[in-house]
């Protein structure tokens, strides 16, 4: 089964191609510009390295948020357009438990990704690894620093990862201590939300482009306003 991935919820947008589990090759970019402006010519520029067009992808995996607003509808409308021409289903994948995925291999059972949802806010969640799954520990949405940590185990070690660490990273430190580990992994998750996809794609879980929706966590600031 081959798969394209995409996520752009977050500056650090990717894209990637997978042969069922293995990786066939990843373009990731950080990058001020939108990503209207790069996500088709990445698409291309990979596809085209792979000698593959749209017709040789059996299925799409896209992060339907949280993130971006505008980052979430870019990668949706993108992938739902392909699904749609092609008539391939779509395995959405929570951009934290992509993140989340990245530490599946890590001694630290408790993983808590973090994404800066902007206005003094993080998108976080607690997972635990149970038998090469993610429990969700702690429901995934969109916090203040101060209330997410509270709800975390304090006497008990804790991965952290994203982007969100930055914004409460001595709050973590002044609850966790030494019991607090910081992920240097790679920001980009395209990877990870194929793994991931591949197997709601192979248990016939993947949905049509007109059932994929995307996964907010708040209003969006036009919302908000109006």
């Amino acid at each position: 089964m081959r798969i394209l991935s995409v996520d752009t919820t977050t500056p650090s947008g990717s894209v990637a191609v997978l042969a069922d589990q293995r990786l066939l090759g990843e373009t990731s970019v950080e990058s001020s510009s939108t990503h209207s402006a790069r996500l088709l010519s990445s698409i291309n520029l990979l596809l085209e390295a792979l000698h593959l067009g749209i017709q040789d992808i059996d299925g799409f995996a896209v992060t339907p948020g949280p993130g971006s607003f505008t980052g979430i509808r870019i990668g949706l409308s993108t992938v739902k357009s392909f699904a749609f021409a092609s008539g391939k289903p779509v395995a959405p994948v929570s951009s934290l438990q992509a993140l989340a995925w990245k530490l599946r291999d890590s001694k630290e059972r408790l993983i808590a990704p973090m994404l800066d949802a902007k206005k003094g806010e993080i998108y976080a969640a607690l997972f635990e690894m149970r038998k090469e799954r993610l429990a969700e520990m702690i429901p995934q949405g969109a916090y203040s620093p101060d209330r997410f940590l509270s709800l975390l185990p304090a006497r008990r070690t804790v991965q952290f990862i994203g982007n969100g660490i930055e914004i409460c990273r001595a709050k973590i430190l002044d609850r966790f201590k030494d019991r607090a580990r910081f992920s240097a992994r790679s920001p980009f998750m395209a990877y990870e939300v194929g793994l991931l996809g591949h197997d709601i794609l192979k248990a016939g879980k993947g949905v049509p482009s007109t059932e994929l929706e995307p996964l907010y966590f708040r209003k969006s600031q036009a919302e908000e306003k109006h």
